[in-house]
């Protein structure tokens, strides 16, 4: 992580804009806050990505709050293409001024050289992709897949350069650490997945209780049990599923794998950790 925010600091002096990758499921926890003071100066766009996963309606106000401090932004799928044509005339809005001052000057043509940067498993190499029109840039499900920098050249008119993933050393909030884990974004190796089951548990009965309902056909009644009542939910997800040792206990480490994968995948439905 030090050597790539190095590398980045190194080539900022390289590029007119810098294009900032967000999962749009926990936006402010998914921007390092290394970027702000790295890019000062530099013209700006926050991209939230995997949006076809997340609120729309929280979405927007992410949207409506970063615009407020004059940040342009885009919500896009990746994946699918979706909203990421929208991103030629955000560069073109973002580099006006740059763009005309080298008309004056006499320089035409020349590309805007644009550095886009997102933590691990943010989905940069899948935007860079769809973005292209082709396989231009290494995809994987796992973070830490683009190790080095390389330059791309999207059309005439706009040249990219691809960073590695970087994640902060510490977490001043253990909360972002745990939206950055059931993400995706810290490696699945290195987490307790039970734990982050439980979180999650715990905001998705307060914010979105039906979710968890409707995927796994829970009645509210089963969930006023003693104990932890987020253990319990979980217990009864793994019944649900056929999470079960030998002799029918439920099985909670396989049944938080479940639960965090039907998150991961949008099988709860759009969901977002975070508001604004």
């Amino acid at each position: 992580m030090t050597k790539a925010r190095r590398m980045m600091q190194e080539n900022m002096a390289l590029i007119d804009l810098l294009i900032e990758l967000t999962d749009a499921r926990a936006p402010q926890s998914g921007r390092n806050p290394d970027i702000d003071s790295l890019a000062k100066g530099k013209s700006r766009i926050i991209v939230l990505n995997k949006s076809d996963l997340a609120d729309s309606e929280v979405t927007d106000r992410w949207r409506a709050f970063y615009e407020k401090d004059g940040i342009l932004t885009a919500a896009v799928d990746s994946r699918k293409g979706s909203g990421v044509r929208q991103l030629k005339p955000l560069i073109d809005k973002a580099c006006e001024e740059k763009i005309e001052r080298n008309r004056r000057r006499g320089i035409v043509n020349r590309p805007v050289r644009a550095m886009i940067a997102g933590i691990p498993n943010v989905g940069k190499s899948t935007f860079i992709n769809s973005f292209a029109g082709k396989a231009v840039a290494k995809t994987g499900d796992k973070p830490g897949v683009t190790k080095g920098k390389q330059w791309i050249r999207l059309n005439k008119n706009v040249e990219l350069l691809d960073t590695p993933g970087i994640l902060w050393p510490k977490f001043d909030d253990q909360v972002i650490g745990m939206r950055l884990a059931i993400l995706g974004s810290i490696r699945d190796e290195i987490t307790d997945e039970g734990e982050l089951a439980v979180w999650l548990i715990r905001y998705l009965t307060d914010q979105y209780p039906d979710a968890l309902e409707a995927r796994y056909r829970l009645e509210m009644d089963q969930q006023n049990v003693p104990g932890d009542p987020a253990l319990a939910i979980l217990e009864r997800i793994a019944v649900c599923r056929g999470c079960l040792k030998a002799g029918g206990q439920a099985d909670l480490s396989k049944a938080a794998k479940v639960l965090i994968d039907d998150f991961r995948s949008g099988r709860l439905g759009r969901i977002t950790l975070e508001r604004p």
